[in-house]
């Protein structure tokens, strides 16, 4: 019952759920993708409103979007792995049990973020390509304005005419990258940061699914009973910032070890520790969390809007079944 039934509709969800949250905070990822990358010493932006601002002035109201095409598309798998595994491993670890023990909990939770990083990774991978290619032409943009500063007159004359109009940024598809990736290193060029994005979904799924339960349980009317609907948004928006802000270190790591496009003054890494050791002592431990807030802002809402789509039961509609009790999405 639960594979022919249940587990179609989980999928479903998970994709509608996905496409509508991406299309929603898209432009709050891009921003914190950029923040994440610029280094403390090249800082072209001050924060997340500043990064949207001189994205729509430089790259126009678009420029928000891109590389959204590639979550888009590859989003509704990934939910729906993610979901659909947590469902599956509650599923088969309860036997028979009305409520799961934390710890099997928290086993449910990272097997569902092992599953999903078969697709996560590539897609990450092809998406901070297309959002970080905005920061590298700014940042060469404005590489000139501390020599104004230094050199006065003659540098601005100087520069006036040897600087010319701003580089354009650079348009390259997320296929034109996919086909490069794949020439180059094979499949494994689509998986690089495998081992940073399993860092971050593992612990992320350990903490969220668990605690989103919990408080969720908190709003039941009685046992037999599901929380309202309400309740259950709160419940999820609350866990996935919770969970989001936690592993925001993992999240940095990840987006500078995937970052193919680099400035002549930005350091490569050959790994996680590598990356990890090399921020903390060039930029310090605060560098670890840039972007912290801009990736809660992107992960709350789109765990609430998970629970719209489940209240609703869109997919329970299409296939012609009742929305059934969720342990979280």
């Amino acid at each position: 019952y639960y594979e022919k039934q249940i587990l179609p509709a989980k999928l479903i969800n998970g994709g509608v759920a996905g496409m509508v949250g991406v299309t929603c905070v898209f432009p709050i990822d891009l921003a914190k993708t950029r923040l994440q990358n610029q280094r403390s010493n090249h800082q072209v932006y001050r924060n997340m409103m500043d990064c949207l601002i001189k994205t729509v002035r430089s790259e126009g109201y678009f420029g928000m979007y891109r590389g959204a095409a590639v979550n888009l598309t590859l989003v509704t798998p990934e939910k729906a792995i993610k979901l659909a595994a947590n469902d599956f491993f509650r599923h088969h670890l309860s036997r028979g049990e009305q409520k799961l023990s934390v710890f099997k909990e928290m086993l449910a939770g990272s097997g569902a973020g092992m599953c999903q990083v078969i697709i996560t990774t590539p897609m990450e991978m092809l998406k901070i390509q297309l959002q970080d290619a905005g920061r590298l032409v700014a940042q060469r943009n404005v590489a000139v304005l501390p020599a104004l500063r230094l050199g006065g007159a003659r540098a601005v004359l100087s520069c006036s005419y040897s600087m010319g109009p701003p580089a354009p940024v650079r348009r390259v598809s997320a296929l034109q990258i996919t086909r490069e990736l794949l020439r180059t290193h094979g499949i494994q060029g689509l998986y690089k940061g495998l081992g940073a994005t399993l860092m971050r979904d593992i612990p992320f799924s350990v903490i969220y699914f668990p605690l989103f339960a919990h408080l969720n349980a908190l709003g039941k009317p009685s046992g037999e009973e599901s929380a309202p609907f309400y309740w259950s948004f709160a419940a999820g928006c609350t866990a996935g910032c919770m969970a989001a802000v936690a592993v925001s270190p993992c999240d940095v790591v990840k987006t500078r070890l995937q970052s193919l496009s680099k400035s002549a003054s930005e350091e490569m890494y050959s790994g996680v520790m590598d990356c990890f050791s090399k921020i903390v002592r060039k930029e310090g431990p605060a560098a670890l969390l840039k972007g912290a807030g801009c990736r809660a802002l992107v992960i709350a809402p789109l765990f609430g809007i998970a629970q719209v789509v489940y209240f609703v039961g869109v997919g329970e509609f299409l296939l012609g079944q009742s929305p059934f009790t969720l342990y979280g999405p």
